[in-house]
C-alpha cells in the first residue's frame, strides 16, 4: 500500500495536484478539507461547528479529524493507497496517524512538500477566494492567519518526517504540469 502525505500551506497546491496524482497511481484522496465542507453542506452539528473555526483560521480538533479518517480508511479496505491533503497540520496529528496506520498494518512511506512563499499563497488565495465563494479565501487577514497558524503549528512536520527519512520538498512555483512531473519521480523513487 502506497500512503504519501501532500504536504504544504494553504494555496500551495495540493487540492489540483493530488487530483492528478489520484489519476495516476490508483490511489484515493483523502482532502480532509473535504471531508468536512462535506459535513458544513450536509448541515450536520459537526459541520456547524467546523465552519465557525474555518471561518476563523483556527484548525478543526484533532480527535474529530482522526475519527473522519478511521472511517474512510476501514471503508475503503481494497485501496492501493491514500494521498493525504490536508492533513496531518500538527505533530500530534502525524503521530496519531501514524498510531492509526499501525493498527491497520500500515504506514505513510513519503511526505511530498509543497513549498511555496506566503506573498504568492496570499495571492493564489484571494484568487481561489473570487471563483470558490469560500469566506475563508475571500478575506487577506484571515489567509494570513491561516498561514501563520502554518507556520507555527504545521511546519514542524517537516522536521517530523524528516527525522523519519520521509520528507521530499517540492518547488511549488511553476506550471502545473512541472509540479506533478517532479511529483511523480518523488513517488517513483519513494515505491
Amino acid at each position: 500500500m502506497l500512503n504519501l502525505v501532500l504536504f504544504g500551506p494553504p494555496g500551495a497546491g495540493k487540492g489540483t495536484q493530488s487530483v492528478k496524482l489520484v489519476e495516476r497511481f490508483q490511489l484515493i484522496h483523502l482532502s480532509t478539507g473535504d471531508l468536512l465542507r462535506n459535513e458544513i453542506s450536509a448541515g450536520s452539528a459537526l459541520g456547524l461547528e467546523a465552519k465557525q473555526l474555518m471561518d476563523k483560521g483556527i484548525l478543526v480538533p484533532d480527535e474529530v479529524v482522526i475519527g473522519m479518517i478511521r472511517s474512510k480508511l476501514t471503508s475503503n479496505p481494497q485501496a492501493k493507497g491514500f494521498i493525504f491533503d490536508g492533513f496531518p497540520r500538527t505533530i500530534a496529528q502525524a503521530e496519531a496517524l501514524d498510531n492509526l496506520l499501525t493498527e491497520l498494518q500500515t504506514s505513510i512511506n513519503g511526505m511530498l512538500a509543497l513549498e511555496v512563499n506566503d506573498q504568492e499563497l496570499i495571492k493564489r488565495l484571494l484568487n481561489r477566494g473570487k471563483d470558490s465563494g469560500r469566506s475563508d479565501d475571500q478575506d487577506e487577514n484571515i489567509i494570513a492567519n491561516r498561514i501563520k497558524e502554518y507556520n507555527n503549528k504545521t511546519a514542524p512536520l517537516a522536521s517530523y518526517y524528516s527525522a523519519q527519512g520521509k520528507y521530499i520538498g517540492i518547488n511549488g512555483i511553476g506550471t502545473l504540469e512541472t509540479i506533478f512531473s517532479d511529483l511523480c519521480n518523488a513517488i517513483e523513487t519513494i515505491k
